[in-house]
C-alpha cells in the first residue's frame, strides 16, 4: 500500500490542538486526514467564559459542516471518518473550568466535552501542575472529580499535572487515564515531560500515552524533524508498547507569541511559570501544523514499520482507549 492509500485509509486521530481556530484551520485540518481531534476549549477560563467558547463551537458546527463535526462518542468518530470530515472532541486544559461547583461536570458532559486535563501548569482545586514549586497530590476535592468524572465517561487527561498529582490520579482513578500529550523524561529532562516510571504505571493500569511531538519537549528543541519525530515515538512504543500510544501532537495553528505568554503565566495574567520555551516555538520540519499528517505516516513507512503498527498509533489505538473510558 502506497504511503497515500494508507494514510487516507487509515483512521488519524490526534490527543491534543490548541489552535486558533477558523476556517482555514478546518480546512488543513480536512487536507491532512484528521480524522478526530481533541480540541481545547478552555485553558484558564472559569464557568461562563467557557460556556462561551463552547457556544462558539456550536455556532462553528453548523457553519462549518461541511469540514467538521461534534464527536460524543466512538462511533461518531467512525461516522467522521466514513464521511470525510474531521470529528471534533471537545477538551480541558483545566478544571477551573467548574470552579467549585462538581455538578457542572454533568452540565459540561452534555454540552459535548469529553476530555479534561486535571490541571495546568499551576495548582487548582484538584491538585498541582507539573510547574508548581511543591505538589502535594490530588486534593480530596480532587479525588471526587476524577470518581465523577469516571463515571460520567470524561478521559483524565495528565497532561500538565504534577509529578505526584498525576500518580495519585493514576491510583485513584477507577477507569483507565491519560496523557493526551506528554513526552518521556528520559528524551528531555523538563519537569513538563513525565518520568518513564508514572507513564508505565498509567500504561499498567490500562491508561494511554499520546506523544506530544513538539520541539520544546524534544531533545532536538527547534532543529526537530519528522523523522525525529517517528525516532521519538520509537521511544515511547518501548515505554508502552504499541497498543497504547498515539499521536498528541500539541499543534498550535494560527497563534502567535502573544498567545504562548498567556499560556506561560499563571492564570494566563500571573507569574511566568516557565522561561525555556520563548517566543513561539517551531513545528517539526515536514511535520509543520494540522495539514502535514501525511508526511509522519510516510516517515514511518521509510523508517520500516508495519502497516499495523502505523495504522494503530496514527489512530486505531487512540479509539480503543476511547471505547473504553466513553463507555462505547
Amino acid at each position: 500500500m502506497t504511503d497515500r492509500t494508507l494514510h487516507k485509509d487509515a483512521i488519524i486521530i490526534d490527543g491534543l490542538v490548541i489552535a486558533k481556530w477558523s476556517r482555514p484551520v478546518f480546512e488543513a485540518m480536512q487536507a491532512g486526514g484528521l480524522t478526530a481531534v481533541n480540541c481545547t476549549c478552555a485553558v484558564w477560563e472559569g464557568i461562563a467564559e467557557t460556556l462561551a467558547n463552547i457556544a462558539q463551537w456550536k455556532r462553528w458546527f453548523g457553519e462549518h459542516a461541511d469540514l467538521i463535526m461534534p464527536i460524543h462518542k466512538t462511533a461518531d468518530i467512525l461516522r467522521a471518518k466514513a464521511e470525510g470530515k474531521v470529528g471534533i472532541i471537545l477538551g480541558w486544559q483545566n478544571t477551573l473550568a467548574i470552579e467549585s461547583n462538581i455538578d457542572m461536570l454533568h452540565v459540561f458532559r452534555d454540552l459535548g466535552v469529553r476530555v479534561m486535563q486535571l490541571t495546568y501548569n499551576t495548582q487548582n482545586l484538584v491538585g498541582s501542575g507539573c510547574w508548581e514549586p511543591e505538589d502535594r497530590g490530588l486534593s480530596d476535592f480532587g479525588r471526587d472529580v476524577v470518581d465523577q468524572m469516571g463515571k460520567l465517561g470524561i478521559v483524565v487527561d495528565l497532561s500538565h499535572v504534577g509529578e505526584k498529582t498525576a500518580a495519585d490520579a493514576i491510583d485513584q482513578s477507577a477507569v483507565p487515564v491519560c496523557f493526551t500529550h506528554a513526552t518521556p523524561r528520559s528524551l528531555k529532562d523538563i519537569p513538563r515531560n513525565k518520568s518513564d516510571d508514572l507513564i508505565k504505571r498509567a500504561a499498567d493500569r490500562g491508561g494511554f500515552f499520546g506523544f506530544a511531538t513538539y520541539g520544546p519537549f524534544l531533545p532536538w528543541g527547534d532543529d526537530t524533524t519528522v523523522e525525529n519525530c517517528v525516532e521519538a515515538l520509537e521511544v515511547g512504543i518501548n515505554l508502552v508498547g504499541e497498543e497504547n500510544i498515539g499521536l498528541g501532537t500539541d499543534f498550535t495553528d494560527g497563534y502567535d507569541a502573544d498567545f504562548f505568554s498567556w499560556l506561560r503565566r499563571d492564570n494566563g495574567t500571573g507569574r511566568l511559570l516557565s522561561t525555556g520555551f520563548p517566543n513561539r516555538p517551531k513545528n517539526p520540519e515536514g511535520f509543520d501544523g494540522v495539514s502535514a499528517y501525511p508526511n509522519l505516516t510516510a516517515t514511518m513507512q521509510a523508517r520500516g514499520w508495519p502497516e499495523n503498527r502505523i495504522r494503530r498509533v496514527m489512530g486505531e489505538n487512540w479509539l480503543t482507549y476511547l471505547e473504553r473510558v466513553w463507555h462505547g
